[in-house]
């Protein structure tokens, strides 16, 4: 097989890499980049685990080939927040106690925090909708849906941003 070096802007940084052309995104983000946040469960986009930002949207990395993400800005988890200043989602989440083994926790905070940038308004049942793609087998959902219901109201009622 053949390498292609492609260059990846992720969480503000570029990274040259090389790559089959058949890389998965997810994999060069874990083994290109070495950023590990991103879990490649199910490589078939059911389970989210996988999910990072592509100029906003989130997809499924285990789903693209890396050399598509090129000339995108690229979010994973390790760029959402730090130890020391959390996103608000995944504040609200470990308020909620949204979290348990942490496994499709990434794909969870990068869903949730496009769905609290795209709408001004959402009820419970939205976020259910909207969550239906990351599978979780640890929490039973209710506290990742009462952490996005929270913010969504907050959002809804004080404008603050997500």
């Amino acid at each position: 097989m053949s390498e292609h070096q492609i260059v990846l802007n992720v969480n503000g940084t570029s990274h040259t890499i090389e790559v089959e052309a058949r890389t998965l995104l997810c994999d060069a983000l874990r083994d290109g980049v070495g950023l590990l946040g991103t879990h490649a469960a199910c490589e078939q986009g059911v389970c989210g685990s996988c999910t990072v930002l592509l100029d906003g949207t989130s997809v499924r990395s285990c789903l693209m080939f890396a050399v598509q993400g090129q000339g995108a800005e690229l979010t994973t988890i390790e760029g959402v927040g730090s130890v020391d200043a959390l996103h608000p989602v995944q504040e609200a989440l470990s308020r909620h106690h949204g979290l348990q083994c942490g496994f499709c926790t990434a794909g969870v905070v990068m869903a949730g925090i496009e769905l609290l940038a795209e709408h001004r308004s959402l009820t419970r049942h939205d976020i259910e909708v909207a969550l239906s793609g990351n599978l979780c087998r640890c929490t039973g959902y209710v506290g990742i849906v009462d952490a996005l219901e929270e913010l969504a109201h907050r959002h809804a009622s004080e404008g603050v941003s997500s």
